[in-house]
């Protein structure tokens, strides 16, 4: 039987969700890491670009390597999508003023003047990417912790790949399957259940970070538009820096209240939750004041492995 205030499982007051100090500084270093994984393809690429780049002996002789004119685009300061636009003439233009007004100027480092601008145009990208990192890794995190709980429990499941959208039976070596891993379901007792990542509710008329549907994989697409079929609804951030910790729960609050809202004029209510990385003392407190009044029904620390084990069994006994 599900209690009605699950959270006390692993809270027992507003003090238990602040991020402490250790967690803020170990999320920083993790995102760092995260950064420079994602940094090794573009270094190679720009070694790669080195290499090929030396086999001019003047800056004009670039533009006759032809297996480097798109990374000359990229030194020129278009990102890929702008790229796309542009009319051949355009491009030409692009390298060439890029050989007139830097490279040429650089004289006999005009190869490494190159490989710089590429990076930064590279970085740009990179740091695009970084901004979204912080939720892909709490959702790294939470898909680890429910596979967990179903293997020690010698439980099976199936999960929707990312790269195919097939769904696919668990694997005897399940490493490294929250990187492409998009979905998740399992049988619960006599009933199935699907957790699905940031899916479009039509009912609420946005997407919501994480949904747990009373349906088969197989069935998902048939049923995900049904509203009783909603069984919990929950908003993840997994923003560490402590400075926009208010503002990620001032986005999630504002989706909880829609989604509350969109079901109660169809006289539904399911299951609602919160799980946050960077949590402060004000915002742990509303936190807490929302679960005592059931405005919410379980929250818990991203940071916290006791939190979010505790969060993730409640999840998969609903």
């Amino acid at each position: 039987m599900i209690s009605k205030k699950p959270y006390i499982q692993h809270l027992t007051s507003s003090d238990d969700l602040i991020t402490d100090y250790q967690a803020n500084r170990s999320g920083f270093v993790v995102l760092a890491l995260e950064k420079n994984r994602r940094a090794t393809p573009f270094i190679e690429q720009a070694r790669t670009l080195k290499l090929f780049a030396f086999q001019a002996k003047m800056p004009a002789d670039l533009v006759n390597i032809t297996d480097i004119q798109p990374a000359l685009l990229t030194a020129a300061g278009l990102s890929e999508k702008a790229i796309k636009y542009l009319e051949i003439q355009d491009k030409i233009d692009a390298i060439e003023g890029l050989i007139k007004n830097f490279l040429a100027p650089a004289g006999s480092n005009f190869v490494e003047e190159l490989v710089f601008r590429f990076l930064l145009t590279r970085g740009e990208t990179l740091g695009g990417t970084m901004r979204n990192a912080g939720g892909i890794i709490a959702q790294r995190k939470l898909i680890r912790t429910l596979i967990s709980i179903r293997r020690i429990s010698g439980k099976s499941y199936r999960w929707l790949h990312s790269a195919t959208n097939q769904w696919v039976q668990m694997l005897e070596d399940d490493s490294d399957i929250e990187l492409y891993l998009k979905g998740l379901s399992w049988q619960n007792e006599l009933e199935n259940r699907t957790l699905i990542f940031n899916q479009k509710v039509t009912l609420v008329g946005n997407n919501v970070d994480l949904c747990l549907l009373n349906c088969a994989s197989e069935k998902l697409t048939k049923k995900e538009q049904l509203p009783s079929n909603y069984i919990a609804l929950g908003e993840l951030k997994g923003g560490i820096d402590p400075a926009g910790a208010d503002e990620h729960w001032k986005t999630a609050r504002t989706a909880l209240e829609r989604i509350v809202i969109a079901f109660s004029k169809i006289e539904l209510q399911p299951h609602t939750f919160f799980i946050g990385a960077a949590i402060e003392k004000n915002m742990a407190r509303e936190i807490w004041h929302q679960l005592e009044t059931e405005r919410l029904e379980n929250a818990a620390n991203l940071t916290n492995d006791q939190q979010m084990a505790s969060i993730c069994r409640w999840i998969c006994h609903l």
